[in-house]
């Protein structure tokens, strides 16, 4: 809404700045962060209040957690949620339609998160709903974002597959495209999910993957570095960095409150929409492999679950004292903080990784 401000700089000099992207982002960041620090206390309490026994815990987790992490509130998404919407909206350009894509999945991935969490309180069990119901809902909105960033571009880029490490490279999907972006969307959110399980463990990562995206977003968008570094130009992506940095303020925020012993859990509201708003921004701007990449810390979590189910499936045998991999890791002797930071490293060098992309071809 800030945005609209420039129209008066004619009168005010000052208000210039606020054409700069830049700027704006950082005005993001520092709203978003605010926010959470000033209520999320408030809503810390509510939710305590409300929940009474707080989230539910693994009885095959680990048998710490019984302990250490009983009574502590969910939902703590909304915290996040709630920064990083009023952040974007307060300081995004509004009539840039990658803005609203990507929020309208953050916020319907939240929701579904929502419920989840919902029914996993109010019943005093770990599962949720339906797991087949919450992937044709997510498939629903994930396939809906898709059409429309297939609608944005010229006809046969923008339902193309571009390649990390070659610049020329292009594979035209076609329709198939929409099936293809809905696959990593709906990947990332539950990849996202999977790793929230110990403090601290997922909101980092998350973290160092939108700041990560948010600079290829940026580059992306902006026709001159994307002819630099040679890398595809995708038009109206770069206002993505402002949504990208509200996202970083308020996970900023809630780290706060998410560090060890944690105050609250993120829950699927928070890891579930987190999750699909990095795949959505990844398809906007054709960089849908490189999320493999910057996210592998993600993709690990989930490979591991498919590993274990399948071999215990076909076999009778667990590859895995027990998934996700981080609590494999626990049972190997590991403590929490240990498996946290151990990650977060990960996250950082994975993100490097993707980044030498830009540059790399």
């Amino acid at each position: 809404m800030l945005m609209y401000l420039v129209e008066f700089s004619d009168f005010i000099s000052g208000l210039n700045v606020f054409r700069y992207l830049t700027f704006r982002t950082a005005g993001a960041i520092i709203t978003a962060l605010l926010f959470v620090f000033l209520f999320g206390p408030m809503i810390i309490r509510s939710l305590r209040n409300r929940q009474g026994k707080g989230q539910p815990i693994r009885e095959d987790g680990p048998q710490s957690h019984l302990v250490t992490k009983k009574g502590t509130p969910t939902m703590g998404g909304l915290m996040i949620l709630s920064g990083l919407c009023m952040a974007t909206l307060l300081w995004a350009d509004l009539t840039n339609p990658y803005v609203w894509i990507v929020l309208f999945v953050t916020v319907g991935f939240g929701l579904i998160g929502f419920y989840d969490d919902f029914l996993k309180v109010s019943r005093s069990d770990h599962k949720g709903f339906s797991g087949k119901m919450r992937l044709s809902i997510e498939a629903l909105i994930a396939g809906m974002a898709c059409f429309a960033v297939a609608q944005l571009g010229e006809s046969a880029f923008s339902t193309s597959v571009t390649f990390p490490f070659f610049k020329d490279v292009l594979l035209d999907l076609g329709w198939f495209f929409v099936p293809f972006g809905l696959f990593v969307i709906v990947g990332a959110g539950n990849a996202v999910n999977l790793t929230d399980g110990l403090d601290g463990l997922a909101i980092v990562p998350v973290m160092i993957a939108t700041a990560t995206f948010g600079v290829i977003a940026y580059l992306s968008g902006n026709e001159i570095f994307a002819d630099y570094l040679q890398i595809h130009y995708v038009p109206g992506t770069g206002e993505l960095l402002v949504l990208c940095g509200a996202m970083v303020g308020a996970g900023l925020g809630f780290l706060w409150f998410n560090a060890p012993p944690a105050a609250i859990f993120m829950g699927d509201t928070g890891s579930l929409a987190l999750g699909g708003m990095l795949g959505s921004i990844s398809v906007a701007t054709k960089h849908e492999l490189v999320l493999a990449i910057v996210g592998g810390l993600f993709v690990l979590e989930a490979v591991s679950v498919i590993i274990q189910v399948a071999s215990f499936k076909l076999t009778g045998r667990r590859v895995f004292r027990m998934a996700p991999i981080h609590h494999h890791f626990e049972h190997k002797g590991w403590t929490e903080p240990q498996v946290v930071i151990r990650f977060w490293i990960i996250a950082v060098v994975l993100a490097l990784i993707g980044l030498s992309t830009l540059k790399l071809r």
